[in-house]
């Protein structure tokens, strides 16, 4: 071609300018004209437009090759490791998937850099905490993990750490290489005949029972959710929380980290062992009080501890845990086997491609859209569906487990004019999230509920009334438990709660048997009295005293003078000894703090 051929077929331009990331194209196009100094001459210019007829997934952080393959399956795959969190932004706008482990932040800068493409985010794991689920709801993002392939993994790391501080393996193994030969200094303990307490018994601490007791040793659990009938299946006692704590030579943690479990061993837990007790923990760091921890060891009562995870990780250098004589430490290796890296990557993918094609994966964690016009009908009961199953499950007591779960709708609409489905979520939401790392939600709640052996029965109650409303009361009832709040109970056995919606907000409206009237806001301490005169006053000076506010207060009676259920809503948790000041209040016959 003549450098003056060449220079007129640079003159014509594609306005790309004009096109943007989401503009359809096929994977090649072309683009024709005419030389005009040679007018008998007609060019045609085939080019790759640069963008997939298939999806893009990124991989920001290392991922198996199954899972990787998987992916090539069906989307361009993009891997590109150790990104700054600028460089992510950069890139996420090209992607409609994208896939992390724990080390990076996916947080609502990226989901505004993404500018509505991004369509899934996997984490190749369990915690999602580097994810934020809020605002990938809000920009239509659904999050999906793996939370079944590092199970086995996990139950063998923390035998494997039971085992090696039982028999001091890592201190021996640095003295020897220091040149040093103490078999004195190293006489450990033997596991057989010794009682392992299991803190949580989902499907880790499970698997941990098993292979305990192939160990010969007695393993008993506490789990304020697993069914007694599966634990005994393993040969495994479901026991109360302070029953674990008095009777255990070693202490297997495997529950999440919530409010409810944060430093869960602390201080106080501490000094309810048996000296010479034995930790270990693969869960995570902050279910244990690391100062306390620290002291205990120092004082005796906990003879040697064996940890996976920190309160923040890596820790520090210095850290008085980690360089103590008496613990064992591994850098967060529960699920590092190549074979779980494999199904982790496996499961993933798999999720991943599934919720590309428009399916709704089992294990999603944020809630999907729903329509506008529904959620703003429904919003507020929405959120008296989750407070009274939180309420319900704070209310049960026992090592049995919450196992039948019933619910009563009252509603002027037909069947058809009231879809449940969300309600019926919000309440396993509530009653499961406090106590489960899991998070519910419209998607994944019948499957998690059904996964825990947790049964929902619903009830339907027509009355004649206004259409205007969806519902007149929501009624959540828990059979076969025990009850911190005996007056919890109703008539026919249940521990039973029910609300309504005033004026837009979630109102508790009765307890058991009582009628009562608190916003369903902040806290409440509930308390059962003898009712006289003034005991508002006097719970109010109590609380008043202390600096707690109160922002609703009612009282139900069974009749003049007989007794009274108080339901008292507060701004602020009350400390333990506020709590104690109520309860020694002598018409006080029993009380219950719920943290909604």
């Amino acid at each position: 071609m003549s450098t003056s051929a060449a220079s007129t077929l640079r003159t014509p331009s594609l306005k790309l300018s004009s096109l943007s990331s989401r503009t359809p194209l096929p994977s090649a196009f072309s683009v024709s004209f005419n030389d005009k100094r040679a007018p008998s001459r007609r060019y045609v210019i085939v080019a790759c437009s640069g963008l997939p007829s298939k999806p893009t997934v990124l991989v920001a952080e290392k991922l198996g090759e199954a899972g990787l393959d998987l992916l090539k399956e069906f989307a361009n795959v993009d891997c590109a490791y150790n990104l700054s969190p600028e460089e992510l932004c950069t890139k996420i706008s090209l992607c409609d998937a994208l896939i992390v482990r724990s080390g990076t932040k996916v947080n609502r800068e990226v989901f505004e850099s993404s500018s509505g493409r991004l369509k899934v985010v996997g984490r190749a794991g369990v915690g999602i905490d580097n994810v934020d689920l809020s605002a990938a709801t809000e920009f239509g993002c659904l999050v999906v993990n793996a939370p079944t392939a590092n199970t086995v993994a996990a139950a063998e790391h923390g035998i494997a750490l039971m085992a090696a501080m039982a028999r001091n393996v890592a201190q021996a193994d640095a003295s020897i290489k220091a040149g040093k030969w103490q078999r004195n200094k190293y006489v450990g303990v033997s596991l057989v005949g010794k009682t392992l307490v299991v803190l949580g018994f989902g499907k880790v601490g499970s698997e941990v029972a098993r292979r305990a007791k192939g160990l010969g040793m007695h393993v008993i659990a506490h789990d304020p959710y697993a069914a007694a009938d599966r634990a005994r299946a393993i040969g495994v006692e479901l026991v109360s929380f302070e029953e674990a704590l008095a009777t255990a030579d070693f202490i297997s943690l495997h529950m999440p980290l919530t409010p409810a479990t944060s430093k869960m061993l602390n201080d106080e837990t501490f000094a309810k062992m048996k000296k010479g007790v034995r930790i270990i923990n693969v869960a995570r760091g902050g279910v244990i009080d690391e100062e306390a921890l620290v002291r205990a060891l120092d004082s005796g009562i906990v003879a040697q501890a064996a940890l996976d995870v920190f309160t923040v990780e890596p820790p520090s250098k210095d850290s008085k845990l980690i360089q103590h004589e008496n613990v064992t430490v591994t850098p967060h290796l529960g699920a590092s086997t190549m074979e779980a890296q494999e199904g982790v990557a496996i499961e993933i993918a798999e999720a991943v491609v599934g919720a590309l094609k428009g399916e709704l994966a089992a294990t999603a964690v944020n809630a999907p859209m729903v329509p506008a016009e529904v959620l703003t009908e429904l919003k507020p009961y929405v959120i008296l569906a989750e407070k009274l199953g939180r309420l319900a499950v704070q209310l049960a007591t026992g090592g049995s487990g919450v196992k039948s779960v019933k619910v009563t709708y009252a509603s002027s609409r037909a069947p058809d004019d009231l879809d449940t489905r969300l309600l019926r979520a919000m309440i396993i939401k509530g009653i499961i999230e406090p106590i489960s790392s899991v998070f519910v939600n419209l998607v994944n709640a019948d499957y998690t509920a059904k996964q825990r052996g947790l049964r929902i029965a619903e009830e339907r109650i027509i009355l004649d009334g206004s259409l205007e409303n969806p519902l007149e009361f929501i009624q959540v009832q828990i059979a076969n438990v025990e009850s911190k709040f005996a007056s919890a109970i109703s008539d026919s056995g249940e521990i039973k709660v029910e609300g309504r919606v005033k004026d837009g907000v979630p109102h508790l409206t009765k307890v058991g048997s009582f009628e009562v009237d608190v916003s369903l806001e902040g806290s409440i301490i509930l308390c059962r009295q003898v009712d006289q005169p003034g005991m508002i006053g006097k719970v109010g000076s109590v609380l008043g005293g202390e600096n707690v506010n109160v922002s609703f207060m009612s009282v139900g009676r069974i009749a003049p003078r007989k007794q009274a259920v108080m339901a008292i809503g507060v701004d602020e948790q009350p400390s333990k000894e506020t709590l104690q000041k109520i309860g020694d209040i002598p018409a006080i016959e029993e009380f219950v703090f719920l943290k909604l």
